[in-house]
C-alpha cells in the first residue's frame, strides 16, 4: 500500500520528495509526536489527545510456521491448535493478548525479527498481524490465517496541529480522491474549456417573459421562428375568433 501511495503522490507533486521511514510499531507515535515525520501509518490505539487518526483496515491474523509443519496443509488455523506448540511472543508483539496461545518460550524474544529466526530453527511458532509475517518473509517459512485471535488494526496518523496542506494532499491520495476531487487542497490545474463552447457560467436559461413562448431560432435575423413563419401561431394550435369591425 505505502509504494502505491508514494506512486500517486509522484505523479501529482513531481516537485515535492515524499520519504518512507521505518520505525518499530511502538515508537511510531512517539515520532509522529516530535517532528520526526509529517504522517504515519499507525496501529491503533494511539493517543488522541495529540494525533489525528483515520482507521485504514484491520489484518488478518496468522501463524509463522517452517514449511513442513503439520500446519501447512490446513488452510487455517484455531488458537486452540496451537495448545501443543511453544508460541513466542515478543516484547514488540503489536497483538493485545489477554491469553496468548500456546506454550510460552522460557524467554520472551526481544523482536518479532528474532522470534523468525527461533521459528526457522524450529524451535517455536509464532503468530503476528500478516504484514509482519511478509516483511519477515524467509523461502523456508510460511503462514497460515489463525481464528480465534486478536487483530490489528492500521490507521493514517499525523499531529492534529499540523495538519499542513501537503498532509491533507496525502490524506487525499490514502483515501483514494481524484486529483480533481473538491475536498483538501486541489493540486491540479483547471480543466480547459472544450473549443467552440462557450464557458459555463452555472446558471440556466433565462426564463421568457410573462405571456411570451421560448422557441429556437433559425438562425437568420428578424426575429423569425425555426418553421419560417413570422410570429405565426404553431403548427395544430387553436386560433381565436377574428373580432368584428365596428
Amino acid at each position: 500500500m505505502p509504494t502505491k501511495w508514494v506512486r500517486i503522490w509522484n505523479e501529482r507533486l513531481p516537485d515535492i520528495p515524499l520519504d518512507l521511514v521505518a520505525v518499530p510499531a511502538a515508537e511510531a507515535g512517539d515520532l509522529l509526536r516530535d517532528g520526526g515525520a509529517d504522517a504515519g501509518l499507525v496501529r491503533l490505539p494511539v493517543d488522541r489527545t495529540v494525533l489525528s487518526a483515520i482507521p485504514l483496515y484491520t489484518e488478518t491474523t496468522v501463524v509463522v510456521i517452517p514449511k513442513d509443519h503439520l500446519f501447512a496443509a490446513a488452510d487455517e488455523v484455531s488458537a486452540a491448535d496451537l495448545a501443543d506448540d511453544v508460541v513466542f511472543h515478543p516484547l514488540d508483539d503489536t497483538l493485545d493478548w489477554e491469553h496468548p496461545p500456546g506454550r510460552p518460550a522460557i524467554e520472551r524474544p526481544a523482536t518479532t525479527g528474532d522470534a523468525i529466526e527461533l521459528v526457522a530453527a524450529g524451535v517455536g511458532l509464532l503468530v503476528v498481524p500478516q504484514s509482519l509475517a511478509r516483511l519477515h518473509h524467509r523461502k523456508d517459512l510460511t503462514y497460515r490465517p489463525v481464528t480465534d485471535t486478536p487483530q490489528s488494526s492500521v490507521a493514517l496518523s499525523w499531529p492534529e496541529e499540523k495538519t499542513t496542506d501537503l498532509v491533507e494532499d496525502f490524506i487525499g491520495i490514502v483515501r483514494g480522491r481524484t486529483v480533481n476531487s473538491t475536498r483538501g487542497r486541489s493540486t491540479a490545474p483547471a480543466a480547459a474549456q472544450p473549443k467552440g463552447k462557450r464557458p459555463d457560467t452555472g446558471g440556466a436559461r433565462r426564463k421568457p417573459a410573462a405571456g411570451k413562448t421560448a422557441g429556437r431560432t433559425s438562425g437568420k435575423t428578424g426575429g423569425k421562428s425555426a418553421r419560417g413563419g413570422s410570429g405565426g401561431a404553431p403548427k395544430g394550435a387553436k386560433r381565436g375568433k377574428p373580432r368584428r369591425r365596428s
